[in-house]
């Protein structure tokens, strides 16, 4: 990816369609009620093989700038901004209209370079819409259709001159991306390139209005995400890359989920799966609480559905400043996460202000510790000298007049953290005694807060006639 690319243009006239056509899969909500989209989406888009950075935007509005609207439109504004190029949609079957016209111009005020496309451009009912685009002033119109990918070609030969050589990409700096680091003899600061690791997948979630999004803009230390009082302002999954202390993090914002009977419209449960899927391939995930209503029944659904999917948790109690007594309100707020969530025992609960930033340098520390557990592999050795122990002090009970027999246990995976057993019956073995063997896996080898697979399989050591082999 070497340049970025703006969509832009008023709305529903096919932007997130374009941008789901051009990263080749359906990862921006689309649907005919205009405004689906609010915030900025960047994602890695491709035609043949030009790659590039392409970001979905809201429909260009013009609206008080403190309303919703135009809180939306100083967002697409802001990627006109950082974009190499924009894609000025206009709908090819409705033709030139006034705010088509009032964009155009802002556009030639801006003075970056803009592509002029008519989308919706199939058929008939399309051309007299390419012939009205000449008329805004910005050159030849790429005629064109999302939905169906016609006009692809023209796209990629419009787009070609900006693409840029990857040894170009650090022409205004010395190097590849540096950090400043303090000497240990002379204690001055030196520069020393950045340790450049894969980014970990981080998911934001919670009930609207938890404080989501003005977190992540306080992380970024820009307003990156669009915040107001209004609830359900985001609607999209919107990745963005931070980094925390040489640490790359992916940080995924996600559409506020409300309980299920409350979902009614088309486009809120397109929103709630969207947050699906970020939870899924999210590699941790932050619970946001309100602090001042905590624990409701639908945190208590969120955080269980993290565990069943498998990632790692940590819970952010936001609006920690409101607190009087945080003492007491700790401890409460303790016993009820190891009484609520006993599938994540021993989750962190991180007090933090999404407003003022307070807590974020905790929320991150405590956030790497359940990553490094959620990736953690205990030797087989030491897994069966705990189990021998176990089974030493509590044995299986007797199910039908006959003991069953634990015989070996190793851990085939992580992410999460999965164990297997080897026993004589698997099917008799009580749920409650395979709780007792994963409760103490996990404060053995200290698991807290990730969830813990534990799959019983009938059968002997796998391994033992082969040591008697040799």
């Amino acid at each position: 990816m070497t340049f970025t690319v703006a969509i832009i243009g008023r709305p529903n006239v096919g932007k997130s369609t374009l941008f789901n056509r051009l990263v080749g899969q359906k990862i921006a909500i689309v649907d005919d009620t205009p405004g689906v989209t609010r915030d900025r989406r960047p994602g890695e888009g491709r035609i043949g093989d030009l790659r590039f950075t392409i970001i979905d935007t809201a429909g260009l509005e013009d609206a008080d700038p403190e309303s919703l609207e135009g809180r939306m439109r100083a967002q697409t504004e802001l990627a006109i901004e950082d974009a190499d190029v924009s894609l000025f949609l206009i709908d090819a079957r409705v033709g030139v209209t006034p705010v088509d016209e009032h964009f155009a111009e802002l556009l030639r005020r801006v003075g970056k370079p803009v592509v002029l496309v008519a989308n919706k451009a199939e058929g008939k009912l399309g051309e007299n819409g390419v012939l009205e685009a000449y008329g805004l002033g910005l050159g030849e119109p790429i005629a064109l259709s999302a939905e169906h990918g016609e006009g692809m070609a023209d796209l990629f030969a419009a787009l070609l001159p900006f693409e840029r050589d990857e040894d170009d990409l650090f022409d205004d700096v010395d190097d590849a991306p540096v950090t400043l680091r303090v000497d240990p003899e002379t204690g001055e600061e030196v520069e020393v390139p950045l340790d450049i690791k894969r980014p970990i997948r981080v998911a934001i979630v919670g009930r609207p209005n938890a404080g989501k999004s003005t977190l992540i803009n306080t992380m970024l230390g820009e307003d990156r995400l669009l915040v107001g009082p209004e609830a359900g302002i985001t609607r999209d999954s919107i990745s963005v890359d931070w980094t925390w202390r040489d640490r790359q993090i992916k940080l995924f914002d996600t559409a506020g989920m409300r309980k299920k009977a409350r979902v009614e419209t088309k486009l809120e449960k397109l929103s709630v799966g969207d947050t699906l899927r970020a939870i899924r391939f999210a590699e941790v995930v932050v619970l946001m609480l309100d602090v001042t209503i905590p624990f409701e029944k639908q945190d208590l659904q969120i955080a269980d559905l993290v565990a069943r999917e498998g990632r790692a948790l940590v819970i952010g109690l936001n609006k920690w400043d409101l607190v009087e007594d945080r003492q007491a309100k700790m401890a409460e707020l303790r016993e009820m996460a190891e009484r609520l969530l006993p599938q994540v025992r021993g989750v962190p609960l991180v007090p933090l202000s999404g407003l003022t930033g307070s807590g974020i340098d905790k929320l991150m520390g405590d956030l790497l510790k359940v990553y490094e557990a959620w990736n953690r592999r205990i030797p087989t050795a030491a897994l069966n000298r705990w189990l021998a122990s176990v089974l030493e002090h509590h044995p299986p009970p007797a199910v039908s007049g006959r003991r069953v027999k634990l015989r070996y246990m190793t851990q085939p995976k992580a992410r999460p953290p999965t164990f297997v057993a080897f026993c004589s019956r698997p099917e008799a073995l009580p749920d409650a005694y395979t709780r007792y063997l994963l409760n103490g896996i996990r404060e053995t080898f200290k698991l807290t807060a990730v969830p813990l697979r534990l799959q019983l399989r009938k059968g002997e050591n796998p391994f033992e006639n082969k040591a008697k082999k040799r």
